[in-house]
């Protein structure tokens, strides 16, 4: 697919948490959050601010990358876990916070981390299919809001930030989305049990605090060490290259040892991964897009370059982009 993403941008909110302010209230410390996780701090949302708002401030350092305006987005794809409200539509709430009034809105939620993978993937078919010229992927999450601030499990891994790429398409012969791989297991050792139609919020979810995040975490280690890997080789192999051919790998952001645990099971050099979570925690639907971000920013990527796009999310639901960046 001849796609090219023309420019990124990150919104981080200015609240910085760190190990040693967690350990105050937590039965933690620096040195085990660190040993565990590779995390030194994370961003938080302030109170009065939704997901959506960091959306906005993403969205547009993206556009201005490009030299476009909200008015010539055809399509705005929000993947986030934490929307603003059940309805209405996020995307939609941002569509009109940009002015971008001709887009098409879709939401993406329930793959979790890998949301993002997804909403790129999403962003390309409609550029494929000649349904849009530019599409605005934002990728957000507020986890803050949805952890619980007692449980050290969840509460020491989340962090608060939105990233976004603007997909256009690519005029560089041989560029553009080269392969990609998707899978599922289904699995509730990653949920929010509360809130839905099985069981929904009331006083009793409330006082068993069953609407916050659960994760069971060695499953986790578990499923994403065996299954990004396999997800990566697969979208390289339908590529029709090899891992030493990838340039970047803008990885999954949930904890600095899966990073590491995948990148030596490709056998291949961990400085091709660049690290946010460190600094900025798992950030969900929008890790991969610090990442990106990060690098598209620093001049890292060139014309010509190989990346992948790597995530598993709750589900468990996983997949992995090849792209070529073209020139602009």
């Amino acid at each position: 697919m001849p796609v090219r993403i023309a420019g990124t941008g990150v919104h981080l909110p200015p609240e910085i948490v760190t190990n040693q302010r967690l350990a105050e209230t937590l039965d933690t410390s620096d040195e085990w959050i660190v040993a565990r996780t590779g995390i030194r701090e994370r961003r938080r949302l302030a109170p009065g601010l939704a997901t959506s708002d960091m959306c906005v401030a993403a969205a547009r350092p993206a556009l201005a990358a490009t030299g476009c305006t909200a008015l010539d987005v055809d399509a705005i794809i929000v993947a986030t876990y934490t929307y603003d409200q059940p309805l209405p539509s996020t995307a939609l709430i941002v569509k009109e916070a940009l002015g971008a009034h001709r887009a098409l809105t879709f939401d993406i939620t329930q793959a979790a981390c890998a949301n993002g993978v997804q909403a790129l993937f999403l962003g390309s078919l409609l550029l494929q299919s000649g349904a849009a010229d530019r599409v605005l992927v934002v990728a957000a999450d507020s986890a803050s809001r949805v952890t619980d601030p007692e449980d050290r499990t969840t509460r020491v891994f989340f962090g608060d930030a939105a990233g976004a790429a603007l997909l256009t398409t690519s005029t560089s012969p041989g560029a553009g989305l080269l392969g990609w791989d998707f899978g599922a297991e289904l699995s509730y050792d990653v949920e929010i049990p509360a809130g839905g139609s099985r069981l929904p919020a009331g006083a009793t979810t409330f006082a068993d605090k069953r609407h916050y995040l659960k994760m069971n975490g060695r499953t986790v280690w578990d499923t994403a060490t065996r299954c990004l890997p396999d997800s990566v080789l697969n979208a390289v192999g339908q590529a029709g290259i090899s891992v030493d051919d990838v340039d970047h790998f803008f990885l999954h952001q949930a904890n600095l040892n899966i990073v590491v645990a995948a990148m030596d099971k490709l056998g291949v050099p961990r400085e091709r991964a660049p690290i946010t979570v460190d600094r900025l925690g798992n950030t969900g639907s929008a890790g991969v897009f610090t990442v990106l971000h990060q690098s598209f920013a620093d001049g890292s990527v060139r014309a010509g370059d190989t990346f992948v796009v790597s995530a598993i999310g709750a589900g468990f639901q996983w997949g992995t982009l090849c792209f070529r960046h073209g020139a602009s």
